[in-house]
């Protein structure tokens, strides 16, 4: 029996792997890491199709890989036109890449201290090859939003643990945290090879 020729998301899991493995720091896996992503994203059409439909009701989180000892995963995020987060906080370290469409990332910070009225802060658009950083140390809570009016957008995410399982925060405008956990789409997972 012939193995199967590794696709993209397989070559990226095995060497972002490796680097988790070396135990690179936060800044080695943004530096790294991030020219990983770059190149994942880079590429088109290694997603299956039923991976690229938006759900008409909500934005849609696959999850393609979640490292064995929980130390990373990696998400795709479908977003259909007019589909948005809440405000939200991650609590790991966490990149944004975008693989089709553009994306809308409102930042915001606590006014004087974690628990605080929040205030808004910077807002930028990603498009396809951009890469969006996030994490306690450098900042952790945004809202997030489909930048296209009338098509679907579709992002990879890595983060510093399995997003599908950590407990998060949601925000108000005031800053009051309800907690949450995001739960993966029902839907084809595809497994990279071992």
């Amino acid at each position: 029996m012939n193995a199967r020729e590794p696709g993209p998301l397989d070559s990226f899991v095995r060497e972002f792997g490796a680097l988790v493995d070396r135990g690179a720091d936060e800044a080695a896996i943004f530096r790294e890491g991030r020219a990983l992503l770059a190149g994942l994203i880079a590429q088109d059409g290694w997603l299956p199709q039923a991976l690229l439909e938006p759900d008409p009701d909500s934005y849609r989180i696959h999850r393609l890989h979640v490292d064995p000892a929980g130390r990373f995963s990696v998400s795709a995020m479908v977003w259909g036109p007019g589909q948005g987060t809440p405000i939200h906080d991650h609590t790991v370290w966490g990149m944004v890449g975008v693989l089709r469409g553009r994306e809308r990332c409102e930042e915001f910070g606590h006014l004087l201290e974690p628990g605080g009225p929040l205030v808004a802060g910077d807002v930028h658009e990603l498009a396809p090859g951009d890469i969006d950083l996030v994490s306690p140390s450098i900042g952790d809570i945004h809202r997030v939003s489909n930048a296209l009016p009338d098509g679907t957008s579709v992002s990879i995410h890595v983060y510093g643990g399995d997003i599908g399982v950590i407990h998060r925060s949601r925000y108000d405008e005031a800053g009051k945290a309800t907690p949450f956990v995001s739960p993966y789409a029902a839907c084809l997972v595809p497994v990279p090879a071992s």
